[in-house]
């Protein structure tokens, strides 16, 4: 399905990749997931959190993509990806392994943005050969106990009344008030990504982060970058803090008057750190 380019490799840049096609399911491990693989350059793998998709970081991929291989997968049971069994924050870890060796590239920046950080965290740390760097967005703590059960007692409510039932409240906790007031078009994003999931799909990747385990230590020689909202409830700016003082040379970037969904309530900003830190 994917292949590199015959292009010969550049020193310190990896080879470029192409797809058949800009948006494309394939067979990853068993499963059928939407990969999404545009432009040329040193790879960047971009991977959402729960109640997201690859569109997540639309504006970003556009940023990068004159610069950058921008590789984007929907992650098993989300968006456009088919419904799997067994879903766990290693097996999206493995998923992404996978990906990458099926698209012919060694090693690649990665991007995570709310369990996603967890999923990436956990792919540094089984394959530590295959990431150059990391980009933490919103970045989330292993639930406690109380989480737990609220994840677990979102995937029954998912399964018994659909999205629908989440949606409001995913929009009203996750966003801060001043993006619902001033910017209600990221609101109606939201809740339209949240509308469009497999409900069963949610519910399994809910359980998934109710069973997260801690992914341990970020090799202190990886280069890290933390970015994360003043306002944000479901990925509060200490975790970030206690990441990056753990770490030991990184600094966190708070953004004033956004919540937890990073990169659509800042997304001028967030491309601006990134961009800088690729």
């Amino acid at each position: 399905m994917f292949s590199a380019t015959g292009s010969p490799e550049r020193p310190g840049h990896h080879k470029p990749i192409t797809a058949a096609d800009k948006r494309s399911i394939v067979k990853i491990n068993g499963r059928e997931l939407a990969v999404e693989i545009e432009g040329d350059g040193p790879a960047v793998l971009f991977v959402h959190g729960l109640g997201g998709t690859s569109n997540f970081y639309q504006v970003q991929a556009e940023a990068l993509t004159s610069s950058h291989t921008v590789i984007r997968v929907d992650s098993a049971g989300a968006g456009r990806s088919a419904l799997a069994q067994d879903i766990s924050i290693e097996s999206h870890a493995e998923d992404l392994a996978a990906v990458l060796d099926q698209a012919g590239v060694a090693s690649a920046a990665v991007v995570g943005h709310s369990m996603g950080t967890l999923v990436v965290r956990a792919f540094a740390a089984r394959h530590p050969d295959m990431v150059t760097s990391l980009t933490l967005l919103g970045a989330v703590a292993v639930p406690g106990e109380q989480a737990r059960q609220a994840q677990r007692d979102r995937a029954a409510l998912l399964r018994r009344e659909g999205t629908a039932a989440v949606a409001p409240g995913v929009v009203a906790n996750a966003l801060s008030a001043a993006t619902r007031a001033d910017k209600p078009e990221v609101a109606a994003f939201v809740r339209e990504l949240i509308m469009r999931q497999d409900p069963e799909g949610y519910a399994r990747n809910c359980e998934a982060l109710a069973a997260a385990t801690d992914p341990g230590p970020i090799d202190p020689a990886l280069p890290l970058l933390l970015i994360t909202g003043e306002a944000d409830k479901v990925g509060p700016p200490q975790v970030s803090h206690d990441l990056a003082n753990a770490h030991g040379d990184t600094v966190v970037e708070v953004i004033a008057g956004i919540g937890h969904w990073t990169v659509l309530e800042a997304a001028a900003k967030v491309t601006e750190h990134l961009t800088k830190f690729l």
